[in-house]
This record gives C-alpha cells, sequence and structure tokens, in this order.
C-alpha cells in the first residue's frame, strides 16, 4: 500500500514539473494588404450538383450525392477532372464505369452506366469542381522563413458550404479595376483581373483561421512589425492596410468597438471611420478580407467578415490565431 501512494506521488509531481510546450511563432511580420488572386485545387474530383440526361438524373438516382469526392475510376486514382474524364472516356461503352468516391471520410464504390444524350454523346449527370479562384487580401509574411498568411477565413465550396479540402494552390498577381460599393443589406465587393503567370507564393494549407503557405516572390520593401498578443489590443483607433481601385496599398482608420477573446475567429469588431474608404468602398467589401489591422504600430489582427446590416463594421481575427494554425 506504502508502495502504492509513493507511486501515485511520484506520478503526480512528475506531472506538476513537465515543462508544458509553448506555441512558437514569429514575433515580427512584414504586414500585407496587397490584393491578390487565389487559385486552389481539391484532393479529389468535388461533386457539386447533377443534370438531367434524357430526362433522367442519371447519377443522382445511382447513388451519388453532392460533397461526395471522386477519388478513383475503375481503381485507377483521379486527382483532377481531365484525369477523371480520361478514366471515364476510356470505359468500355456497356459496361458501368466503377466510381470510388469519399463520402463522411469512408469510400463508396458506386457503378454508373452512362447514357447517350440526343446528340450521342456519353454523358454522366455530373457536375463536377477541382479548383476555386477568387480573389482576397494578404496579411502578412514571416521574414526569416517568407510564410505567409492571408484571408483570414477558409475557402468555402458555394454549392455544399463545406471547408474546401485543397491538394495545393497558389497565390498570384490581381490588379482591383474597380470597386462595387456596399450598401445596407447587400455587401459590395472588389473587381479585379488576375495575371496567374506572375505567381507570388504557393498555398499549403486551408483552414478556419485562412490561408497558408510559402512566398516564393521578393520580399515587399516594407518595415517589419510586432505581433500583438489578444490582451494587448484594445478598443479605440486602429488602422487596416487594403487596396481600392487605384490598386495602391493605403492605411484607413478604423474604430474597435469590442472585443472577444474566446470566439474562434469573430475576435475584433470594429467599424469603418476613414471618410475616404467610406467614399470609396461603402464600408467592408468582398476581397477586402484578410487585410492586416494595426494598432499601436503592432499588427494585431485581419479582416475577416462584413457585418451585412451596416457594412461600415466588420469582423477580425486576431493575427496570433492565424500564426498557431499556420503553424500546426
Amino acid at each position: 500500500m506504502k508502495f502504492k501512494n509513493f507511486i501515485k506521488t511520484l506520478f503526480l509531481s512528475f506531472l506538476f514539473i513537465m515543462p508544458l510546450s509553448p506555441i512558437v511563432y514569429a514575433k515580427n511580420l512584414i504586414p500585407g494588404g496587397e490584393t491578390i488572386g487565389i487559385e486552389v485545387r481539391s484532393n479529389g474530383v468535388l461533386i457539386v450538383g447533377f443534370y438531367k440526361v434524357n430526362d433522367v438524373y442519371l447519377a443522382k438516382d445511382a447513388g451519388f450525392a453532392v460533397g461526395d469526392k471522386i477519388k478513383k475510376v475503375n481503381q485507377e486514382e483521379v486527382s483532377s477532372i481531365d484525369e477523371m474524364l480520361e478514366k471515364v472516356s476510356a470505359n468500355k461503352k456497356d459496361e458501368p464505369v466503377m466510381f470510388t468516391v469519399s463520402r463522411n471520410d469512408k469510400e463508396v464504390i458506386i457503378p454508373l452506366k452512362l447514357m447517350e444524350d440526343e446528340n450521342g454523346i456519353l454523358k454522366t449527370g455530373l457536375y463536377v469542381k477541382d479548383t476555386i479562384t477568387g480573389l482576397g487580401t494578404l496579411t502578412y509574411i514571416e521574414p526569416e522563413t517568407k510564410k505567409f498568411g492571408a484571408l483570414g477565413h477558409e475557402i468555402l465550396e458555394k454549392t455544399t458550404a463545406k471547408k474546401f479540402e485543397i491538394k495545393d494552390g497558389k497565390i498570384f498577381e490581381a490588379d482591383v479595376i474597380g470597386i462595387k460599393k456596399s450598401e445596407t443589406g447587400i455587401p459590395g465587393e472588389k473587381n479585379a483581373v488576375y495575371n496567374k503567370d506572375n505567381i507570388y507564393g504557393e498555398i499549403n494549407k486551408n483552414e478556419a483561421s485562412g490561408i497558408f503557405g510559402v512566398y516564393d516572390a521578393a520580399l515587399p520593401n516594407e518595415a517589419s512589425l510586432e505581433v500583438a498578443t489578444p490582451n494587448e489590443v484594445k478598443l479605440g483607433n486602429a488602422t487596416i492596410k487594403t487596396v481600392t481601385s487605384d490598386n495602391t496599398v493605403k492605411e484607413y482608420t478604423i474604430n474597435i468597438i469590442k472585443i472577444n477573446l474566446e470566439d474562434d475567429t469573430k475576435n475584433i469588431l470594429f467599424e469603418i471611420t476613414d471618410d475616404n474608404l467610406i467614399k470609396e468602398t461603402g464600408g467592408v467589401v468582398q476581397g477586402m478580407s484578410g487585410s492586416p489591422i494595426i494598432q499601436n504600430n503592432k499588427i494585431i489582427g485581419a479582416v475577416t467578415h462584413v457585418i451585412v446590416s451596416d457594412a461600415k463594421k466588420g469582423y477580425g481575427i486576431f493575427i496570433t490565431k492565424m500564426l498557431e494554425d499556420s503553424n500546426d
């Protein structure tokens, strides 16, 4: 009995003195603000809908579901629509194609016999997607490692409203050519043209707090700023860095109204107070996600959401949460 008590006491003492593993991330960051084009590729071919072939929902009736991810065709792995079509076209005409799909982390095999349409072309009845392209804002670059973070929120697949599970992706040049202003109940957006040949970096993560990867281009000629902890963020004046229709990164004033230390992503409630930005955009607009928030010469977070009922107001995420996710 004494021996057991000794072991128990020793074990508890051991637990008490074990050092905790600290979350390590960069203490200084180069703030972004540049508008970027974003393209991510799916880890598989995502089913996003169905169409009728000769008045029949061919694929839906076969057992496919929106959100299924096609992983194999006739037992051969596919990672893109082109690969899927190549395997399907090689199938014998009168035999069903054997699709292996991922659904709720399980693999399901679904046979699908293709059907000719009125023009004699074989059809699957599937709407599929393997890439998403969009617009956002670069939040930061770590000067030592060249790791970057952007958006401040995850990329969702529009049809399924679920996080887009990515294989890889890239960020590239995007020039803002105009702004559709936000109005009450109607969020505005940046309009831009893409140059996919001018790649800035490679994306390797799509997380709840943003997209992350490695910045391959030359570092911006911008001084780095110290990272603020959540407890250092205060109510009152701050700024955001973003691009409007003149395609230049500028700093605009905001007022931080509320701070939420507990929420996963909506940590900073703010209101735009800069008359020039309000005149230009009407408030927070789509494409502004990821714009760095700066207070007392420290980077404290990134813009994530617009409040639709009052577009001058929006939410931001703590920068530390982005850094934690980028290093997981």
